[in-house]
């Protein structure tokens, strides 16, 4: 019998799961160790909770995680329950599956102001994360910047936006949903440092944006090159940009919604600003060099607003004892190995990119790695061991049929 640890239960971890049953059938025994009492990670932490189909490939986990050979282990800290070397000790393979939690660090002067969110954190309040249950970000804001041209701005904005009716089939939490009744939102603006061909939207979040019942998105016409240019781009980017010039199309009864989405192209935020609390952010406008790269011009501008999101992008917490790469908010690996017996898998590994399918070829991929390492030799404990452990150190854990 093969034993395989597995840290961290979203995408990344359950396809690495799935494989493992698939290489094995009976002779592996796979445990899924998460620090949250619940599984599925991202997909049930954030993914927007108006997105009910993306959520429901957890149906595919379950399935994962309703055999025999696989087991869920929630509310397990590694790294202070119990050891990346005392895992390694138990099990064949371990595969750190811990994604890229955490915000990248939005490095501006007056970023540590209140009133100044990172995406993870929003996101968490309002799908629930216990680490941000009790975040109360302030919706008492006429006006808020979001920083970031991705579909995570697009989610942190559509939910801002949103009517309490437009929630029904949703999953949000009670208490984001109540303190989002009770919004002053006026405005939305994005900022982006480059324009709108550069941008990492998708066309189904972009058209939603354009369909919301009380807020109306704009962009400046001035900001696009020739439409002729749109040509150019893939299949996917060329539908992006023809919603941003749909939004440039007047309808005298969209501009009488109460809430605008303004698209701030060519900004790059330098300082926030106010007395104790956020009043304003400086932007210097930017410019394109040749190879698309953005660099600021030196003219500014101040955007009034009372909350800045930043949805700048994520990184993968350091483990101690684990290599690590710091520029790259990854672990340091090599295809995926980065030690003997150790392995990471999915944002954990290549940083934060990709989609949730991205993770499927990665997760398959990693245990055709572990089967070419480990081979057919003398096999560990497992999960025996790791019960023993856990229960002379009091270690209470939930398994997955606990949970439901």
């Amino acid at each position: 019998m093969r034993h395989i640890a597995i840290i961290g239960s979203g995408p990344a971890g359950y396809y690495s799961a799935e494989a493992a049953q698939k290489k094995y059938g009976e002779d592996v025994a796979v445990d899924i160790i998460d620090r949250l009492p619940v599984p599925f990670g991202l997909i049930r932490t954030g993914v927007a909770p108006d997105h009910q189909s993306i959520k429901a490939v957890s149906r595919r986990y379950e399935k994962t995680n309703l055999g025999d050979n696989v087991r869920f282990v929630g509310n397990v800290t590694v790294g202070e329950d119990v050891s990346i070397d005392e895992l390694q000790g138990l099990y064949d393979a371990v595969v750190l599956a811990t994604g890229a939690p955490h915000d990248r660090a939005l490095d501006i002067p007056g970023s540590d102001m209140n009133g100044v969110i990172g995406s993870a954190a929003f996101v968490g309040w309002y799908n629930g994360h216990p680490d941000f249950k009790d975040l109360d970000p302030p919706l008492d804001a006429k006006s808020v910047a979001i920083i970031g041209n991705g579909n995570v701005a697009l989610d942190v904005a559509r939910i801002l936006a949103k009517t309490e009716d437009e929630f029904v089939g949703s999953d949000i939490v009670g208490h984001a949903l109540n303190s989002l009744k009770q919004s002053k939102v006026e405005q939305i603006t994005f900022l982006g440092r480059r324009g709108p061909h550069q941008i990492a939207m998708t066309p189904k979040e972009l058209g939603e944006l354009g369909k919301l019942e009380r807020a109306k998105p704009y962009v400046e016409i001035d900001d696009f090159p020739d439409i002729g240019d749109d040509a150019m781009l893939e299949p996917g980017m060329r539908k992006s940009v023809t919603h941003l010039r749909d939004f440039l199309i007047s309808d005298p009864e969209e501009s009488l919604k109460p809430l605008g989405i303004n698209f701030d192209f060519f900004a790059m935020p330098i300082e926030i600003q106010g007395d104790g609390k956020v009043e304003k952010l400086i932007v210097e406008k930017t410019a394109l060099d040749k190879d698309l790269r953005s660099a600021g011009t030196g003219e500014l501008y101040e955007l009034e607003c009372q909350m800045v999101i930043s949805c700048i992008g994520y990184r993968t917490p350091p483990i101690e004892g684990v290599p690590y790469e710091h520029g790259r908010g990854r672990f340091a690996n090599s295809d995926g190995r980065i030690l003997p017996g150790l392995y990471c898998v999915g944002w954990a590994r290549r940083g934060p990119s990709g989609t949730i399918g991205t993770n499927k070829p990665d997760g398959f991929a990693i245990i055709e790695t572990v089967a070419e390492d480990i081979g057919s030799g003398n096999r560990k404990e497992g999960r025996e061991g790791l019960d023993r452990l856990f229960g002379e150190r009091g270690v209470e854990t939930v398994t997955f049929r606990d949970w439901k």
